[in-house]
């Protein structure tokens, strides 16, 4: 008798709902973002830096959940867009922090408000109960997803 073959309907499978709405979002943004000449990679570095300033390259990739060299990819058009600049370390001079310029930090209050404003249309007519629900929801089956992929034996895949 053969063997039927696994099937996940799109519609049931929690990452193909979440990567839609991801992308929904993203679009969305990055309308909004373009008035402004910044590139939706731009936003994820912007919003760890809008936190705090003045971190290293590695920490942006950590933050971002990004390769090194895709960071150093971004932070070389985020210099050439007068976000951020770097600024060698004093007691280490191997290393670099990356600041915000003035026009990167004057970017923040506009720039999160398209942010907000999406939320909030995304949001639209759902049970606030609802929302903290699927936020909490989401950030464990991310929990779930880093730990299940830090121990994932990749040599024996």
């Amino acid at each position: 008798m053969p063997r039927k073959k696994p099937h996940l309907e799109p519609e049931k499978s929690l990452g193909y709902q979440v990567r839609r709405c991801h992308r929904r979002f993203d679009r969305l943004l990055n309308a909004h973002l373009a008035r402004h000449d910044i590139k939706t990679g731009f936003w994820y570095y912007l919003r760890v830096l809008w936190l705090g300033d003045g971190v290293t390259q590695k920490y942006l990739s950590d933050m971002t959940n990004v390769a090194e060299n895709t960071t150093v990819a971004m932070i070389n058009g985020m210099v050439s867009h007068d976000l951020v600049e770097r600024v060698r370390d004093t007691k280490d001079r191997r290393k670099f922090g990356i600041f915000l310029t003035e026009r990167g930090k004057a970017l923040e209050k506009e720039v999160m408000q398209y942010a907000i404003d999406i939320n909030r249309v995304a949001q639209a007519g759902i049970d606030p109960a609802e929302v903290a629900i699927c936020a909490s929801v989401l950030a464990r089956m991310s929990s779930n997803l880093k730990s299940h992929l830090d121990n994932l034996d990749l040599d024996n895949s």
